[in-house]
């Protein structure tokens, strides 16, 4: 990657983690195998937990700066990665009080990305190739797309955002956990542009003051229940408003979402030992 431009990580860590409940720490921050460092002429072994596989893969793609969006209780992740420097990153922490689902945890960080091109990746998903992110980056720096997706091959498309892909290779459509079980690629990574950074902001706007009005008195903890919105739906919604949306295919890549005890344990017994040198 060249300096022609500043691509900003943004990594949503709002959530609950219920279905591996009860967890001593926050699900991001679970050893998944162990890594090797050296120092000078020492050599050793330490803990690599889950989401220090998404910042590798960030920083492979020229990334160094990312913004984590965390619940209020969630002060173990800053405990751990501190500023960032330790991991050959600049790290900030924003926190999102809205129970509304990713989107609006994403608009936290609207004031400070509002020009930059933006990396989304998701703390929890374990994904191959490392240089996934790199490979999207460079599609959108040479088209003309606002968004490419990165997609993996998946044998369970009624539990992930699957994607439909037009003729000319566009993506006309994202399905969350739907009933497109035809579709066999889904999502797991995205960068856009400034584009669809300030269609997010518009469309959390326009969904806030459906929900709460614009009275700021409101306990937004305390609303009734909500179904949660998608990144995916949002998406969806900026290709019917006419923008580019494109698709990176890794057809022999391979992701893993940890958020459930299975998944865990498989993510857990495929990354026994990482040599990288990553901390």
């Amino acid at each position: 990657m060249t300096n022609s431009f500043k691509a900003v990580a943004l990594i949503p860590a709002a959530g609950h983690g219920t279905r591996l409940s009860p967890l001593p720490m926050s699900k991001e921050l679970f050893p998944i195998g162990f890594a090797e460092k050296i120092t000078g002429s020492e050599r050793s072994v330490y803990p690599k937990v889950a989401c220090h596989y998404l910042l590798d893969g960030l920083r492979a793609a020229g990334i160094t700066e990312g913004f984590f969006i965390l619940r209020p209780s969630k002060w173990d992740i800053p405990n751990y990665f501190g500023d960032g420097s330790a991991f050959g990153m600049r790290l900030a922490y924003l926190t999102v009080h809205v129970p509304f689902g990713v989107p609006f945890s994403l608009d936290q960080a609207y004031p400070f990305i509002q020009q930059n091109i933006v990396a989304l990746g998701f703390p929890d998903i374990l994904i191959s190739p490392e240089g996934a992110h790199r490979t999207l980056l460079k599609r959108l720096i040479e088209g003309n797309a606002d968004i490419v997706l990165g997609l993996f091959p998946t044998d369970e498309p009624h539990k992930v955002g699957v994607v439909d892909l037009g003729s000319d290779g566009q993506v006309v459509g994202i399905y969350e956990k739907s009933n497109h079980i035809q579709l066999r690629y889904m999502w797991a990574i995205a960068v856009w542009r400034p584009s669809f950074t300030r269609f997010l902001h518009e469309f959390v706007e326009r969904q806030l003051k459906l929900l709460i009005g614009v009275q700021p008195s409101h306990n937004l903890l305390h609303l009734p229940v909500y179904k949660e919105l998608s990144i995916g739906d949002v998406m969806h919604s900026a290709i019917h408003d006419g923008m580019r949306v494109e698709a990176e295919i890794f057809s022999e890549g391979h992701y893993i979402d940890i958020g459930t005890p299975e998944n865990l344990i498989k993510a857990i017994r495929s990354q026994i030992f990482d040599g990288s040198d990553g901390r």
